[in-house]
């Protein structure tokens, strides 16, 4: 009997190169992808408004992309946990998939998922996708311990395989024969909310300056690759009056959020260095841009606290001494076009 899967999307908000997502449609009866929103967690968040407005930008553009192949995104209200066993239960559910996730909390989440999709009979199939390297082997090759320094993490990345191809984007021939059950009342019990209903207030609120979804982030990497000079000679952007305005070409929203595949990018990137520059030096080459966010990933893995200084491992001891300049008299500060005594 053909299993009917969820695959549940997480970051990785794309159709392409997924491999997940490929392997719950393969050889199955049914499939709904869903997504789990808290609507709590929204309004109580300290989340800004055009984050959430791109996230739901972004599933809007999901839900359109998959309906191009009779299917639909499901986005559910509710923590995991709590209704992942409904939603088992209720669908006769056999097979759930989803993207690995290596920051500490995500793998915590998922390995309560792990077991109770285990208690209900479910299969679970996770594939690494978010990042281009599997993060525990790179660990495992430095002895069990993250690299602290972005030049023994090249060294370590250097005596591994390369990055694994990007998969086929999902099509109507590789749905096959598997179906998205879809009830009259889809929109009401599965649809994208807005930001009202979040509990936002929208009035006057500017137009998106970074427009979510995997349609924008493919539009926008091409625009990149159809610069090759550019290619050829990215260097980090030097600050000036404009460098904290949003670039129409910026492409870092997209791939946190996982609308742009960091494989698909560090390949075309790739057959381009091939052509227009055959030695990139990162880390000033945007391939070397790449290597940084796979590096700051890997540090992050095995470290819940590595965006806090309290309990940081690898924190810099910083001095708590309160009285840390000697005591004295106070310098004076020497008036314009005074001599100083």
């Amino acid at each position: 009997m053909a299993p009917n899967s969820i695959h549940w999307f997480r970051k990785g908000l794309r159709l392409h190169d997924n491999p997940a997502l490929l392997d719950a449609v393969t050889g199955a009866g049914t499939v709904r992808c869903v997504y789990f929103l808290d609507p709590w967690f929204a309004g109580s968040s300290n989340l800004g408004v055009n984050r959430w407005r791109f996230l739901l930008q972004c599933l809007e553009d999901l839900d359109a992309n998959l309906r191009k192949l009779n299917s639909r995104l499901f986005v559910v209200r509710g923590q995991p946990a709590n209704v992942f066993p409904r939603l088992f239960k209720e669908w006769k559910i056999s097979r759930l998939t989803f993207e690995y996730d290596s920051e500490p909390f995500g793998k915590e989440r998922d390995a309560a998922i792990n077991k109770l999709a285990k208690e209900a009979g479910v299969e679970v199939i996770v594939k690494t996708s978010h990042t281009l390297y599997n993060l525990d082997q790179v660990i495992e090759l430095n002895g069990g311990q993250p690299p602290l320094t972005y030049k023994r993490f090249q060294t370590l990345i250097s005596r591994m395989d390369p990055p694994e191809l990007p998969v086929d984007t999902l099509t109507s021939g590789l749905m096959g024969q598997c179906v998205t059950p879809v009830g009259e009342d889809h929109g009401d019990m599965y649809g994208v909310p807005s930001l009202e209903e979040l509990g936002f207030d929208t009035e006057g609120l500017p137009s998106a300056m970074w427009p979510g979804g995997e349609t924008e982030a493919l539009a926008r990497i091409e625009r990149h690759l159809e610069r090759k000079a550019w290619v050829a000679n990215f260097e980090r952007p030097r600050m000036n009056a404009n460098s904290l305005l949003a670039s129409p070409t910026g492409l870092s929203p997209y791939l946190r959020f996982g609308c742009l595949s960091c494989r698909l990018f560090y390949f075309k990137l790739t057959d381009l260095y091939r052509k227009v520059k055959k030695n990139s030096h990162p880390p000033l080459s945007l391939y070397g841009q790449l290597l940084w966010r796979e590096f700051f990933y890997t540090t992050a893995t095995t470290n819940p606290r590595f965006d806090k200084m309290e309990g940081n491992p690898i924190r810099i001891p910083w001095d708590r001494n309160p009285k840390p300049w000697p005591s004295g008299p106070r310098p004076r500060r020497a008036s314009p076009g005074s001599t100083p005594s």
